[in-house]
């Protein structure tokens, strides 16, 4: 008996091990079928290593070029004219405007159209040649440091070399003028004052898409839909009711990180609460609107996943969050302006850290509606072909 029983067990051994490997096979070729037959997973395999590694290697630059500038010119001379040609020579400056007050001047600061503003006062050619040693007036947009900060540096360039040949000097460094450089808004250049008000829009984008990404896909998933369907109710007041809670989540949200900005990093807040409420919940909506459009998209909770994070990844590279928006080429920038996060960090910015209204506003608080509109429409349309 005991010698039969070795042959059978060592038989069943080799047959158990057989059959481990033929089911975890079987496993393994339906987990690809499953993989060939979800395009959007097969897509975000594909699309989000390609996607960072075109963003990373042609979108993103930490040294930003021509960026958009204004002058006050309140003499047209020819010094003020090598002026502005040696600026533009540095590739830092674009002049973009050409003011004749000092409130047009300060209204491009504010609105967020310019950077810098060069400011070439009267009198100045002639003060230089009397030798009165005047001051040519630069003013920097500086709640980002990092693209403000490259472009400051090369004024004292400007000062010692740039200009010697048209000014017959023979030593650069006596040039009868001074560059006068003033920081506006952080001249610190603290990275929190720049970093913390962009946080308030980078976490709403991330939370806001996933709420209701995943709204209608849940109702699918958990067999809730059919009896939503069979309802009267129409594709609208659905997406009404979906996104209205989550805006008081949003808001929420967003008051705790601008609360803890301000009393634990020391954030200011120097224009208007009220403006700032009203633009942020126009972002929440935005959002919500998106994220609800991916629900319409997306087959189950997983793909809606998946369509946030591709969503959400040019947010926050091509936004301005992480990277100076104005070092970006021109087909990122306009990629860029199609993004909600990209014009709620110039609102948010503008608002705490400069003061804005809502007239220097205007254009980003335009483009939010926008976005909204186009994103509700989409969605309303998708639900609506599911009813039939």
């Amino acid at each position: 008996m005991s010698i039969m029983a070795v042959p059978a067990e060592r038989g069943e051994i080799r047959e158990s091990s057989f059959g481990f490997w033929r089911r975890s096979y079987a496993m393994v070729v339906k987990e690809f079928i499953q993989l060939r037959r979800d395009r959007v997973s097969f897509a975000m395999i594909v699309m989000i290593p390609v996607m960072q590694l075109l963003l990373f290697g042609f979108a993103i630059n930490t040294t930003p070029r021509q960026m958009p500038s204004a002058v006050l010119l309140q003499e047209d001379t020819d010094l003020g004219r090598s002026i502005l040609k040696a600026l533009e020579n540095t590739s830092y400056f674009r002049f973009d405007y050409e003011v004749h007050s000092v409130r047009e001047f300060d209204d491009l600061l504010l609105s967020g159209k310019v950077l810098f503003g060069v400011e070439i006062p009267r009198g100045f050619e002639r003060a230089v040649r009397r030798g009165d040693h005047p001051a040519l007036l630069v003013a920097a947009d500086a709640t980002d440091p990092v693209a403000a900060s490259s472009a400051l540096s090369s004024l004292g360039i400007i000062a010692q070399t740039a200009l010697a040949h048209d000014l017959n000097v023979g030593d650069p460094a006596a040039l009868p003028f001074e560059v006068r450089a003033h920081a506006r808004y952080n001249p610190a250049a603290s990275s929190r004052l720049n970093i913390v008000p962009g946080l308030v829009g980078t976490i709403l984008t991330m939370t806001m898409l996933i709420f209701t990404a995943l709204s209608v896909t849940r109702e699918t998933e958990r067999g809730t839909m059919e009896s939503l369907l069979s309802m009267p109710i129409r594709p609208v007041e659905v997406m009404f009711g979906k996104i209205v809670p989550y805006v008081l989540v949003g808001f929420i949200q967003a008051a705790i990180i601008v609360s803890i900005g301000v009393l634990l990093f020391g954030v200011p807040v120097y224009g208007s609460l009220m403006l700032l409420a009203l633009l942020t919940t126009l972002f929440i909506t935005t959002n919500l609107a998106i994220g609800y459009t991916f629900s319409t998209l997306a087959q189950n909770q997983l793909q809606a996943m998946q369509l946030s994070i591709m969503f959400f990844l040019p947010s926050i590279l091509l936004s301005g969050f992480m990277f100076p928006f104005a070092g970006m080429p021109v087909w990122a920038q306009y990629v860029g302006e199609c993004l909600p996060l990209t014009h709620y960090l110039r609102i948010v910015r503008a608002i705490m850290l400069k003061g804005s209204s809502l007239q220097n506003l205007e254009y980003d608080a335009i483009a939010l509606v926008a976005l909204m509109l186009f994103a509700m429409t989409i969605a309303v349309t998708r639900f609506r072909r599911t009813l039939d």
